[in-house]
């Protein structure tokens, strides 16, 4: 009985509850991709033709091209700007500099998006006013406002790991002759890299999910997948959207796999063999 009582803990009975409610929407999602029936919600048999449709249906295609390249590029400059924001705060002293830009790299996480997209929307036409780039709203300015509040979240996640950084190692290579700038790239990128790698898939999931940005700073020319998907929906859920959003789903089961493959062979390779 005393075992029976612990695998129906508490906290046991709240895990299972929550990958429960997670989980089984995605299950009923996937399912209905199978639909024949141009109602998702009515069953009308079996049928894979909605991921045809999906790959003859060029708006989508286009739009997930430009999520792709707009995360890529947002999330790659995010990389950089939050990683000098971050040794920033970290390595320098206490002055109302640091103070400011802490402030504001820390900003766009408490921030509405609502407001984030407004007032760089307004940044923007205020620019094209002023020095006249940008001429038009594109792919450019999408990139832009996304490296802008992607790069807080990387600077929160580096900032952690340099603060536990032993800066004792930093040292001794400098005391050994190496610039900063050197010690820099081949002392603290490697023992920071795996937050740099967080820092990056973060950014590049926030900027392919992003809607409400997108929807202020983009032009004609620069729709993404967030604003296909909802302009879609408006008009009435397609099962096509099912089927994209299963793919999206196995795509990103299958890297989450592979990540933690590799995450298990690199800790196997750290433990001292048994005796």
């Amino acid at each position: 009985m005393s075992s029976l009582k612990d695998k129906l803990s508490f906290s046991t009975i709240m895990l299972w509850a929550g990958m429960f409610f997670l989980y089984v929407p995605m299950f009923i999602l996937i399912f209905y991709s199978f639909n024949e029936s141009k109602l998702v919600t009515v069953w009308g048999g079996f049928s894979a033709k909605w991921y045809g449709e999906l790959f003859r249906d060029q708006q989508i295609l286009d739009a997930v091209w430009t999520s792709l390249r707009v995360a890529f590029f947002a999330s790659s400059m995010a990389v950089i700007l939050g990683t000098m924001a971050a040794f920033v705060m970290t390595r320098f002293s206490r002055s109302w500099g640091k103070t400011t830009l802490s402030s504001m790299i820390t900003a766009p996480l408490v921030m509405p998006e609502v407001i984030t997209g407004l007032s760089l929307l307004l940044l923007f036409v205020h620019m094209a006013d002023t020095f006249g780039w940008p001429a038009e709203r594109g792919m450019l300015t999408v990139w832009l406002a996304h490296s802008t509040f992607c790069a807080a979240y990387v600077a929160v996640v580096v900032s952690a790991r340099l603060r536990e950084l032993d800066q004792s190692i930093e040292e001794a290579a400098q005391d050994l002759g190496a610039t900063p700038l050197k010690t820099f790239f081949f002392i603290t990128v490697p023992m920071i890299s795996p937050s740099l790698m967080a820092g990056w898939l973060l950014s590049f999931s926030l900027s392919l999910d992003d809607l409400v940005i997108a929807s202020f700073t983009s032009g004609p020319g620069a729709t993404t997948l967030p604003m296909v998907v909802f302009s879609s929906v408006r008009m009435g859920v397609s099962p096509k959207i099912n089927a994209l959003a299963t793919l999206i789903i196995l795509t990103v089961s299958l890297i989450a796999f592979i990540s933690w493959y590799f995450a298990r062979r690199s800790d196997k390779k750290s433990l001292p063999p048994a005796m």
